[in-house]
């Protein structure tokens, strides 16, 4: 068979590839995560370094003493697992080292939507939302969260309670009121989840 028919990778599978790909960000802009998110992510990071790893570590060691790897099932999951943690952890490292952390509290009060902002609108069709703006790392889409590069966010950023914005969408151009903006307060911390 001709080999340009067939898929052949060019190098291993576990060399350089950091898992998922960074969520793209606009030129020139900055990774902003809340101090939540942030705290978040380091603890995932500390987890995978300090618990999970060395569990695996040593799961493989133990296999490895046991003879033939080749069909040792718990050698055999243990590196692939062992890869899963590394890709992780090379991941999160990255996110984290440009991450900048942005406290959303700062605004409380405001009625002008920034980062962080919690913000009911309403739709031409008379529908109403409410979605809170975070960063790429954190969101939770299951709880109304949106990542500030998204286009609803984008279109939100710096209106106030009462304006009407335009939000380009595939069914064509739609006219968002903005109804009520609020953000945490001061020294309120959200809980986090597992904390």
């Amino acid at each position: 068979m001709s080999k340009a028919f067939t898929r052949e990778a060019d190098a291993p599978d576990d060399d350089g590839d950091d898992g998922p790909a960074l969520p793209p960000l606009p030129a020139g802009a900055k990774n902003y995560i809340t101090p939540a998110g942030y705290a978040r992510l380091h603890g995932e990071l500390m987890q995978l370094i300090d618990a999970e790893r060395p569990k695996v570590v040593e799961v493989v060691h133990w296999a490895a003493a046991n003879g033939d790897r080749s069909e040792n099932g718990d050698y055999l999951y243990g590196k692939k697992r062992l890869r899963e943690i590394d890709r992780r952890i090379r991941f999160l490292t990255k996110r984290l080292d440009i991450a900048e952390r942005v406290d959303p509290s700062v605004h409380h009060g405001n009625d002008q939507i920034f980062f962080g902002a919690t913000v009911t609108y309403e739709t031409e069709a008379g529908e109403q939302r409410t979605i809170t703006i975070k960063g790429l790392d954190e969101v939770d889409h299951l709880a109304g969260e949106v990542s500030w590069v998204s286009p609803v966010a984008r279109a939100l950023l710096k209106a106030r309670e009462g304006d009407a914005v335009r939000l380009a969408t595939p069914g064509g151009v739609q006219e968002l009121t903005v109804l009520a903006v609020s953000y945490p307060a001061p020294g309120a911390s959200p809980s986090l989840p597992g904390a």
